[in-house]
């Protein structure tokens, strides 16, 4: 705990904690956002699914600006003001979005505008916010606990999620659309209060620990990415990033209906069932940040064993559900699927913590533009992603007239693609300068 002493040696553990309540707090909007919003829309409204899907989907593709806001809060002196702005139009997006849903009890060009123009702000927030928040993490945690911040950051925006939800739930009952409107808006300023006060000062205090890129303030937004794209282990870990993410989220909006159907689960089980996969995500997230903290004289080599180890696990478990979906009943379903949350928690905040590290390697190009590549490469891979499982199920069962073969292919699928991002994974050099950058910075 000495680095709490001391601004020197970078983020202490409380810093950590600091910034990862500004993530538990961007992740309780974005539960608001996507989750509760969604679920009002289809069920109290009956609106066709496809609509809160593609504006989910639509605030994913909005994320790829986050190179952008990453190269714009290198040229800046300050990574904070992006964060606060970035919240804000989080917040006021998610706002506008609950009253274009309450609109929608009388659908029309109104309502489907506000609901547009809503989730267009809510990606472009998290866009701002996020990015400039994971290049600060980048910029102010020395190496050997850039695996631990990454487990502690994403375990808390996990906690945020879990506690919107389970706050809001409890006060919507008995639904009505100005309970809706009062508990959303307590939740989004709620959260951006604790962001903001948890923000409060924390660049100031610790300076960073990387080698300054004085050229980053300068360099024109063009040249920034030709120069991240030319550097072979920054390119190899955007396709890497991708193809991952793609496998991940593919699995987002199948598992329910594969409980449901191939399994006779009602709709509370296959909730339940989705709880345990996250639970089950929280124990990899944890195991793998405390053990990608050990030998940290080779950080990069050690979470990349982490990483592909989070994906071959991922790919064994998934084809476990493949076999299931042959097999039916007599299959361990429940340990199979906290096995796959495990093995996706463990490969998460390994390629977080690797970004993290990657994050500071580049020769002129700063942190937040290096972030913005992998953080739109993400967003855009699991907005393909769960669109692309849902579909794929769906034209497989309309095809075949079967469930199981449908989710065989698709379980398969997930889990050849997450063999080929561990392949990827082998060949990518993590955090090759790192210790020469520390060396400068000191």
């Amino acid at each position: 705990m000495t680095s709490m002493a001391s601004g020197s040696a970078g983020l202490g553990w409380l810093g950590v904690i600091r910034l990862g309540t500004v993530q538990a707090a961007l992740g309780a909007m974005v539960m608001v956002a996507t989750s509760l919003i969604n679920r009002v829309m289809v069920v109290e409204y009956a609106i066709v699914a496809a609509v809160p899907a593609a504006l989910v989907a639509w605030h994913y593709a909005a994320q790829i600006c986050r190179p952008l806001w990453g190269h714009r809060s290198d040229r800046s002196a300050h990574r904070t003001p992006w964060i606060v702005w970035g919240m804000g139009i989080l917040a006021l997006g998610t706002l506008l979005a609950v009253d274009a849903t309450i609109f929608m009890r009388e659908p029309g060009f109104r309502s489907y505008a506000f609901a547009f123009v809503g989730f267009t702000m809510i990606g472009l927030g998290i866009g701002m916010s996020g990015t400039a928040l994971l290049a600060l993490l980048a910029s102010r945690v020395v190496p050997e606990r850039k695996p631990a911040a990454a487990a502690i950051c994403w375990t808390m925006m996990i906690a945020g999620i879990v506690i919107a939800a389970r706050t809001s739930g409890s006060f919507l009952d008995p639904y009505s659309e100005q309970r809706l409107a009062i508990v959303c808006s307590f939740v989004v300023l709620g959260a951006f209060c604790a962001a903001m006060v948890a923000l409060r000062g924390i660049e100031e205090r610790y300076p960073a620990v990387a080698a300054p890129k004085p050229a980053a303030a300068t360099m024109s937004f063009g040249d920034v990415l030709r120069e991240i794209w030319a550097d072979g282990a920054a390119r190899r870990f955007t396709w890497f990033v991708f193809i991952a993410m793609l496998a991940y989220s593919m699995q987002d909006l199948v598992l329910e209906p594969f409980a449901g159907l191939v399994f006779g689960m009602s709709p509370g089980e296959s909730t339940r069932l989705s709880g345990l996969q996250h639970s089950g995500i929280l124990v990899g997230m944890l195991v793998a940040g405390v053990a990608g903290s050990f030998y940290t004289k080779r950080f990069g080599e050690n979470l990349k064993l982490w990483i592909m180890m989070g994906c071959v696990g991922s790919a064994v478990m998934l084809a476990g559900l493949a076999l299931a979906a042959n097999v039916g009943l007599a299959w361990p379903l429940k340990a199979n699927i906290f096995g796959l949350g495990v093995a996706n928690g463990i490969f998460a905040v390994s390629a977080v913590g690797a970004m993290l590290g990657l994050a500071s390697d580049g020769k002129t190009a700063g942190e937040g533009a290096r972030m913005g590549v992998w953080g739109a490469s993400q967003a855009i891979a699991f907005g393909l992603g769960g669109l692309i499982g849902a579909v794929l199920v769906d034209q497989l069962r309309r095809i075949t007239g079967e469930d199981s073969t449908a989710f065989i292919t698709v379980f398969a699928l997930e889990a050849a693609l997450f063999l080929f991002a561990a392949i990827v994974a082998t060949g990518t050099p993590m955090q090759r300068r790192a210790a020469r950058t520390q060396a400068v910075a000191a």
